[in-house]
């Protein structure tokens, strides 16, 4: 399977592939691609609807130039754990922004919460976050306070009494579940309008269709997030167990 940046012959594959209407995994088996590869190319360069072959490799080159700027070469130069190739972490950290913005969340918090996802540490604090994505410490603090309130993040001090900044597993559990609160809210006020516009009229019967619709989702996302809590985790744990 080849790997290295798309090329710009191969970005024109994928433009011809969405317009046919071809899933992701699709246009990768013809280029012989993870998926991922092509997801992340897509997602990152305005969607399926709007991507187009040139101006994505436009912008692929203009970032590249972008992070090879800001990041010193030579003897000065940090190594990066692991032996990890410093600009494919970049771009793949830039990637993981552009989806968590496309979900919803505003950019700063998309960058702080990608740094704690990306950290082998596990965790970082405020100053480690500013360092990390040259911002000031108050946009840190209001990118902290809006996952916090999401309860994307939670916050514990460590030994020398400083705040540090966790995402870890039940991240994704505790999302699902007020996904799955919202869903809830809706069906309920859907049925609210039920009862004002009058039973067995179609703008009742419309509101009626929601709330079935969202009832049945939101236990069925709340059922699965259990579900792959208890699967998951339990695994997880169990793999780490010493032998």
């Amino acid at each position: 399977m080849p790997g290295g940046r798309l090329t710009q012959q191969e970005r024109r594959q994928i433009a011809l592939g969405l317009a046919d209407g071809l899933a992701y995994a699709e246009i990768a088996r013809g280029l012989d691609r993870p998926t991922s590869t092509i997801t992340r190319e897509v997602m990152r360069n305005g969607g399926p609807t709007a991507y187009r072959a040139d101006l994505a490799h436009r912008a692929t080159e203009r970032r590249t130039h972008r992070r090879r700027q800001a990041t010193p070469r030579g003897p000065q130069t940090a190594p990066q754990a692991h032996g990890r190739d410093a600009e494919a972490v970049l771009e793949y950290e830039e990637t993981f922004t552009t989806l968590l913005m496309q979900s919803g969340l505003p950019k700063m918090m998309a960058r702080v919460l990608t740094c704690l996802f990306t950290t082998d540490a596990g965790s970082l604090t405020a100053a480690e976050l500013v360092q990390r994505l040259h911002v000031s410490p108050a946009a840190i603090s209001k990118a902290i306070a809006g996952l916090e309130n999401q309860g994307l993040v939670r916050r514990e001090r460590d030994e020398r009494r400083r705040e540090r900044y966790f995402a870890d597993n039940d991240v994704w559990y505790q999302s699902m579940v007020a996904s799955a609160r919202s869903n809830a809210l809706l069906a309920e006020t859907a049925r609210e309008g039920v009862g004002i516009l009058g039973p067995g009229t179609p703008a009742a019967v419309r509101l009626e269709n929601i709330a079935r619709f969202m009832d049945f989702v939101g236990e069925s996302i709340a059922r699965a997030a259990e579900q792959a809590r208890d699967i998951l985790y339990a695994k997880v744990e169990t793999d780490n167990r010493p032998s």
